[in-house]
């Protein structure tokens, strides 16, 4: 009976129950808890219950336990609920040790839901409240200030310096061939002077045009992101850098789907739009067709002031010129309207537009500065990079020593690439610098562990769990019958309990832009008749994201009639096994066509699948190899960098710039 029942005076120690490092030695090697009087820590508690538990003594332990009674040991408030204070980011050892859960309950809750995780592994804070109210514990998650946030909490409460009126941000989004490039041209150049106007390189992905309002001279900032990816992806990120959204529709075409998801994401962020109707100088562009795609803009909710309406649509032609002033003005004015300003003293701060390797500066950034003023010499640190600003330069290539907002400029000095959207902030030390994006690296690695990926699967699993009611889909097919036909099709299947919603459909391979839509909004993508783009398959392996190719239309209905009721049979998977490119193609007489390729990446096999495909459009599947040749000697098999000659068994029709994809059918279960 010598352990320590009686000790019953003792005030428990607070604290979540872990021993701090450096608070001495446990008590029992101190001799003191064996006559009563020190205190049992909970290391102590562990080791005993590890060593009853393997002596077989769970009744022995279960009568100490009771002997001590309850009174003497601090409940864990997973005895009694009550209220929990843990802060983020936390491991699920840390939570269990913080509430008396024990870890494997939540991993075993986690693996209900269809997550995988270890006790190791991290764990969000909403999983986590929704995990302790089964067990009356109400968790409070404050987040841990990281150096980051305490940078920008600092920068929020900071001394105004010098506040003044800004220029706007504006981003210019679009159907693809409406003329978005040329228009951004046309603005890029409208002001430049005569003589400078072959001169002027492009050094960022954002610019400023200068616009003379009266007798006052104001700027406009552009940011060229290359479509609307950019735009989402740095939104999916919490960075709306933008004020304002031009919007460009042709005039002979009106709105077409890239348009429409234009406006949606517009929307999404809460940014006013200006419409900038295009090609007003071709003879489609009658009035007639104008009126017509006013109604389409209405339909949009967004009606044209000439309506009584609240948005600007402002006729113009990038290729004449026509209407571009007109555009800045109205710019400006909306400007106005929202009455922008920024702190032009202190220290700087604002938001990574891209950024990319260079050759002799290392990693180079584009930024936009939009409060403070940024100096040589500066400490920053940008998401997961940190340094010391080397050089700036301006939109026109030019060196400057200093920059105020709002200013796009290219920065050099950093250890490493940003992310686009992270915010950069200086700071006053290189340590500072330091801990920000040493916390954040240390951030982003918990969190690739504690992701769980969303696939098939999971969404049904959840929706099991009537948290998620509806399966997003992001569809791509090879024409726009398929399209109308799928997004009419998925959508029927419907139910009473399942909503299947079509995010976006389009024409074309799947692209790096559609994982990115698909990992922002967890959605699954379905391909038919089209394959990813490399990058977009690298892209969606590293996010998660779950691709599923198909070519039978009724194939995708099934799988989302059975994903909708839960029940998904193991699929045919197709292993990737490598893709080559069809540089020359020989018609070889009573061969038929021998294709001379060039493997691009992966490997291709004598008896594995091939299917081809132009522009990421599949034309044939399932196609088998009769020859495969390197050199003149029979291959088993050809890697990555070598040139080979393929001959397709009964299938002639092959032609240069054709991309095979190698493939194997494994069939496995469907995933989780």
């Amino acid at each position: 009976g010598g352990m320590g029942e009686d000790d019953g005076g003792r005030s428990p120690r607070r604290g979540g129950g872990r021993r701090r490092r450096g608070e001495g030695v446990p008590a029992r090697r101190r001799g003191e808890a064996m006559h009563g009087g020190g205190g049992w820590s909970e290391q102590d508690l562990a080791e005993r219950a590890a060593r009853l538990n393997r002596s077989g003594g769970y009744l022995k332990q279960r009568r100490q336990q009771l002997k001590r009674g309850q009174q003497d040991r601090p409940q864990t408030p997973a005895q009694k609920g009550g209220k929990v204070t843990i802060t983020a980011p936390f491991t699920i050892k840390e939570l269990s040790a913080a509430t008396g859960v024990k870890g494997a309950d939540i991993v075993k809750h986690l693996f209900m839901q269809g997550v995988m995780a270890s006790i190791n592994s991290g764990i969000d804070a909403e999983k986590a409240q929704e995990i302790m109210l089964e067990y009356d514990i109400e968790l409070e998650v404050t987040e841990s200030k990281s150096a980051e946030e305490q940078v920008s909490e600092a920068f929020e409460k900071r001394e105004i310096v010098d506040e003044r009126p800004r220029g706007p941000v504006v981003t210019i989004l679009g159907h693809v061939d409406h003329g978005k490039t040329s228009l951004l041209d046309k603005i890029r150049n409208a002001n430049v002077a005569e003589g400078e106007a072959g001169g002027i390189t492009q050094a960022t992905s954002a610019f400023r045009v200068p616009v003379q309002i009266g007798d006052e001279e104001r700027t406009i900032v552009f940011i060229d992101t290359p479509g609307h990816e950019a735009f989402t992806s740095m939104r999916a990120r919490g960075a709306n850098v933008t004020d304002i959204v031009v919007l460009v529709v042709a005039a002979d075409d009106g709105v077409m789907p890239q348009t429409v998801e234009s406006i949606n994401h517009a929307k999404a962020a809460g940014v006013p739009i200006v419409v900038a109707l295009n090609k007003i100088d071709k003879p489609e562009a009658t009035d007639a067709n104008i009126q017509r795609i006013l109604g389409q803009l209405a339909e949009h909710d967004l009606n044209p002031t000439e309506w009584g309406g609240d948005t600007e649509v402002v006729r113009v032609s990038a290729l004449k010129g026509e209407g571009i002033d007109d555009l800045l003005e109205i710019l400006d004015l909306q400007a106005q309207v929202l009455e922008l300003t920024a702190d032009f003293g202190g220290p700087a701060r604002g938001t990574v537009i891209e950024a990319r390797p260079e050759e002799g500066r290392g990693s180079v950034a584009n930024v936009l500065l939009m409060e403070g003023e940024l100096k040589v010499g500066d400490f920053i640190v940008a998401g997961r990079a940190f340094g010391r600003v080397r050089d700036i330069t301006d939109d026109r290539g030019k060196r400057l020593k200093s920059a105020l907002p709002p200013m796009p400029v290219q920065i050099s000095g950093i250890d490493q690439l940003p992310d686009a959207g992270d915010k950069f902030y200086i700071v006053d030390t290189l340590k500072k610098a330091e801990q920000a994006a040493e916390q954040r690296r240390m951030k982003e690695r918990q969190e690739q562990l504690a992701q769980p990926k969303m696939t098939l699967d999971r969404m049904f699993s959840q929706m099991a769990e009537k948290e998620l009611k509806e399966i997003l889909v992001v569809l791509k097919a090879d024409v726009q019958g398929s399209v109308d036909v799928l997004k009419h099709e998925i959508e029927k299947v419907s139910g009473d309990e399942v909503k299947v919603r079509v995010l976006h459909a389009a024409v074309g391979g799947i692209t790096e832009s559609d994982v990115i839509l698909a990992e922002a909004s967890n959605a699954v993508i379905v391909g038919f008749n089209v394959i990813p783009s490399g990058k977009a398959r690298s892209l969606a392996e590293q996010k998660g994201v779950q691709i599923r190719p198909y070519n039978v239309i009724y194939d995708i209905v099934d799988d989302m009639k059975k994903a909708a009721e839960g029940l998904l049979e193991p699929e045919l998977k197709m292993e990737v096994l490598g893709h080559a490119e069809v540089r020359q193609v020989f018609k070889v007489s009573k061969v038929g066509s021998v294709a001379g390729c060039y493997v691009t990446d992966g490997v291709v096999q004598r008896d594995a699948l091939i299917r081809v495909t132009r522009n990421d459009i599949v034309i044939e599947n399932d196609r088998v190899l009769e020859q495969l040749k390197r050199f003149k000697d029979d291959a088993k098999e050809v890697r990555s960098g070598m040139e080979c000659g393929m001959k397709i068994a009964g299938y002639d029709d092959i032609k240069e710039g054709d991309i095979l994809e190698c493939y194997r059918q494994v069939e496995v279960a469907r995933t989780l």
